[in-house]
């Protein structure tokens, strides 16, 4: 694997492996010093790092530690195992703090990295979104990820990546949900009219060849709340049910939904991708929209989506049908 700086320590991975799998014992410090490979006073170190992290771990004189709740920390070790089988089992780099993990992402596909590499963060310092718009990444409370792929497409069919991870992100949460999500195109996953997941994906291509594609994906998952900015439209699984979500196990449907779905498209082609699309978007067709781009703003009724993935149109002004690559959709009133 690459070594990234900022990356998580491998042993830290494991101590946070350890005392979660082990929950219900306290396990002393020799040992974990043991299973690790570091010296007692290093595990104290880290379990006072852990603490400040949000981690309650207790200690006990003599004895060692337990953690008091499971931390909902995507670590490493314990996903590997749970996406045994998937492409992104293998390569999982986590991050407690990053600027962002499309960019690094994108690192890694410059230095060779193999498809399916996975980037993770508790917190990002520069998210971003669609038309350089920034990402807000509160810690620990959403879903940061970023998702190295090679696929044997052209360049012309990349906003069918996008449509799959949608497909994928809608899926995993719609278990969480006692309402269906929506999906508005390209990239915004809706409850009650409100976004709570948004897609970035980023290419390094040529005219007639990809070399690799970043699906980067953000959902909200615990927020309590949203900046005041953001506040009429948009939301998080927590506020939409009041309930706290296990962001593992909200990532591990996500990502085996993606892996499902992404196979599909590559043995199958844009078709069941399509189709499934049809079935789960509101704004697949007959939707009134207005579109934005950055030419001009007009509004129209959605016409289902070109084999490409790009979203068809029938503009209001009598211009006919208008396939629209990249541009903002809203619902017009």
């Amino acid at each position: 694997m690459a070594n990234l700086p900022g990356t998580t320590d491998r042993r830290i991975d494991a101590l946070l492996t350890l005392l979660t799998e082990n929950s219900t014992i306290v396990i002393s410090g020799e040992k974990i010093a043991k299973e690790i490979g570091v010296t007692r006073q290093q595990v104290w170190r880290w379990v006072q790092k852990m603490r400040e992290l949000g981690v309650r771990v207790k200690g006990h004189a003599r004895t060692g530690y337990h953690i008091e709740r499971a931390p909902d920390i995507l670590v490493p070790q314990l996903l590997s195992r749970r996406l045994f089988g998937t492409p992104f089992a293998r390569r999982i780099y986590h991050f407690f703090k990053t600027d962002s993990t499309n960019t690094v992402a994108m690192q890694l596909g410059e230095q060779g990295e193999p498809h399916g590499a996975l980037v993770l963060a508790e917190e990002q310092t520069a998210g971003r979104g669609r038309a350089g718009r920034k990402w807000i990444s509160e810690k620990s409370a959403g879903i940061h990820c970023s998702i190295l792929v090679r696929p044997p497409i052209s360049p012309a069919h990349a906003p069918l990546l996008t449509l799959v991870a949608g497909l994928a992100a809608r899926d995993a949460a719609a278990e969480e949900l006692d309402v269906l999500p929506d999906i508005r195109w390209p990239n915004d996953l809706l409850v009650r009219g409100r976004k709570f997941s948004g897609i970035l994906t980023e290419m390094h291509a040529e005219p007639d060849r990809m070399h690799y594609a970043v699906i980067g994906i953000g959902i909200n998952v615990n927020q309590t709340k949203m900046p005041t900015e953001l506040a009429d439209f948009a939301t998080s699984l927590r506020m939409e049910t009041g309930k706290v979500h296990s962001r593992l196990e909200v990532l591990i449907r996500l990502l085996r939904h993606l892996d499902r779905y992404y196979n599909q498209f590559i043995a199958e082609g844009a078709g069941p991708i399509l189709r499934r699309f049809a079935e789960v978007s509101s704004y697949f067709q007959g939707k009134r929209v207005r579109i934005t781009t950055p030419i001009e703003v007009f509004t129209g009724t959605t016409a289902g989506l070109e084999s490409s993935g790009v979203l068809r149109v029938m503009r209001d002004d009598g211009g006919g049908i208008e396939s629209v690559l990249s541009g903002d959709v809203a619902e017009a009133s």
